[in-house]
């Protein structure tokens, strides 16, 4: 994940994404701040009510610690980022990338045919995404525990209902079978798989679309990319219609990334894939 992306990320959660996401969060919300064990011990016992098992419990959080490293980075990605769009694409979307993507629209042809069938979301768009956000599934999908992540900035006080909701997500997922502990590996924000989803966006848009019963956004390229549509669709993606600036389309990528200079950077992408 760039660090753009982190940086819209971290101002979109603290800013208008918020309560959007708040709904994940525990109805009693555990007590930030104070000795971490605490705050873990009650969170835990949040979690048991609303149904997670013991078992899932004890694997996600028994001997979990804080990540001051997490705290850190959170903190540097606040700021206003102040890359204009040329400045932005320049770096993100290059021949290479280009190339490789149409290698991906050839290669997944049937599979994005089907998807757009169903969700109305274009290949190029879909696969654009991939690629800025993990290099189609290749580049970096974050190297970081997410309970480890998610626990600590639960923790801290200033965006605790949020991330606790993103924490009880997390046990969902695993308490569904989505994923096992050994892939509940993410970035600084606790985002997951090939087009990085918080746990909140993967419990509500993730998608079995290879028929196995599991949602994988880790592994699965149908999953991955049929989850990634199905959010374009819900948050009102319009099929056959345009999607730059001041479209209808370019509003309802807000749900996948707020700020302008992200989007303009899909649609750019995706119009060069299309080879516009």
């Amino acid at each position: 994940m760039s660090k753009l992306r982190r940086a819209i990320l971290t101002c979109a959660m603290t800013c208008t994404l918020g309560g959007a996401l708040l709904s994940a969060a525990p109805a009693q919300a555990a007590r930030c701040g104070g000795d971490f064990g605490s705050f873990i011990s009650s969170f835990s016992a949040e979690a048991a009510q609303a149904g997670i098992s013991q078992g899932v419990i004890a694997q996600a959080l028994d001997g979990v610690t804080s990540d001051p490293a997490v705290l850190a980075f959170d903190r540097r990605q606040r700021g206003t980022f102040n890359k204009s769009f040329e400045q932005y694409v320049a770096t993100r979307v290059g021949a290479g990338r280009i190339n490789a993507g149409r290698a991906m629209l050839q290669r997944h042809a049937s599979l994005l045919s089907r998807i757009e069938q169903r969700y109305g979301v274009p290949p190029e768009i879909l696969v654009a995404i991939w690629g800025l956000e993990t290099d189609f599934g290749k580049g970096d999908m974050g190297k970081l525990p997410v309970f480890r992540v998610l626990a600590t900035l639960a923790h801290d006080c200033r965006r605790t209902d949020l991330f606790q909701g993103e924490l009880m997500a997390a046990l969902k997922i695993v308490q569904r079978g989505d994923l096992g502990m050994r892939d509940m590996i993410g970035a600084y924000a606790g985002e997951i798989g090939q087009t990085q989803f918080l746990p909140s966006s993967y419990i509500k848009y993730g998608v079995d679309f290879d028929g196995n019963g599991h949602v994988d956004l880790r592994h699965s390229v149908p999953d991955v990319l049929a989850s990634t549509a199905n959010l374009l669709h819900t948050n009102g993606w319009k099929a056959g219609a345009d999607y730059h600036q001041g479209s209808a389309n370019f509003d309802a990528m807000r749900e996948w990334n707020r700020a302008e200079v992200y989007r303009k950077t899909i649609a750019y992408f995706a119009d060069k894939l299309a080879g516009q």
